[in-house]
């Protein structure tokens, strides 16, 4: 938008603070709405925000430019796109990405991190030990939706264009894949999640035209084989192996 709008104040020192101001705002008034309620409910309502803001994007085609969406121009660089992405950005992204990494791993070791792994276990017990429950959710829901923002920007100057589809119900579908994927019980486990869809994504889409069929085939796989994703299946394969050793120790 500020590209199209007003494109004197397109740089990296306008853009990327603008998104995360906007995400941040953004996700503080759906999470304002999607903390009263849980479990699948709050799944729901938070896929049907999802759709009240992918409607209006493509509705609005003189604001946002309806289906074919905005361009994303370079930020302040006057150069080939191949060679930017390739040497100067690819930099930036990396930095960008080890913050974040450690960013969110001090919020998940602190104490406010730990109250949120206990929320997730068991809410109620969370609650009755002195919690506060909603506020905490709130404040995950905010820093999730921060974070998005911020990596919804680094990858619209990679993609070049920004669609509507990019708020589709469907495109946080990946998301979940990926922690699917990857491991929803440990740390690791979304990142590397990530980074094996993205590939397996790549070659299917490469392969065949039906690769939304192979997808959903390596999920059901996945769910069951690996319910609890690659991170989980390895370390429970290291769990056997430890176990087996001690046992033929002790045995000997």
């Amino acid at each position: 938008m500020i590209a199209r709008y007003a494109p004197q104040y397109y740089s990296f020192k306008v853009v990327f603070p603008a998104a995360i101001l906007s995400a941040l705002l953004l996700s503080a008034f759906f999470g304002a709405i999607c903390i009263r309620h849980t479990r699948l409910f709050f799944a729901i309502l938070t896929l049907a925000l999802t759709m009240l803001v992918y409607v209006p994007l493509v509705k609005f085609y003189y604001i946002t430019g309806g289906s074919d969406g905005l361009r994303v121009p370079l930020p302040g660089a006057n150069m080939n796109r191949l060679e930017f992405l390739a040497d100067i950005y690819w930099y930036f992204l990396l930095a960008s990405f080890a913050a974040a990494l450690t960013i969110m791993r001090l919020i998940v070791t602190s104490p406010f991190g730990k109250a949120l792994q206990a929320i997730r276990d068991n809410e109620v017990r969370a609650e009755l030990v002195g919690i506060p429950v909603k506020r905490y959710k709130f404040y995950a829901f905010v820093i999730s939706g921060t974070f998005t923002g911020y990596a919804g920007a680094l990858w619209s100057i990679i993609n070049g264009q920004v669609t509507p589809e990019i708020a589709d119900w469907l495109f946080s579908g990946e998301i979940v894949y990926m922690t699917l994927l990857g491991g929803l019980g440990s740390f690791s486990g979304p990142v590397i999640g990530a980074v094996l869809f993205t590939y397996i994504k790549l070659y299917a889409m490469g392969y065949t035209e039906y690769w939304m069929l192979l997808m959903g085939a390596t999920i059901v796989v996945l769910t069951l084989l690996l319910p609890s994703g690659i991170v989980g299946g390895v370390k429970s394969l290291e769990r056997l192996i430890f176990k087996r050793r001690g046992v033929q120790s002790a045995g000997g």
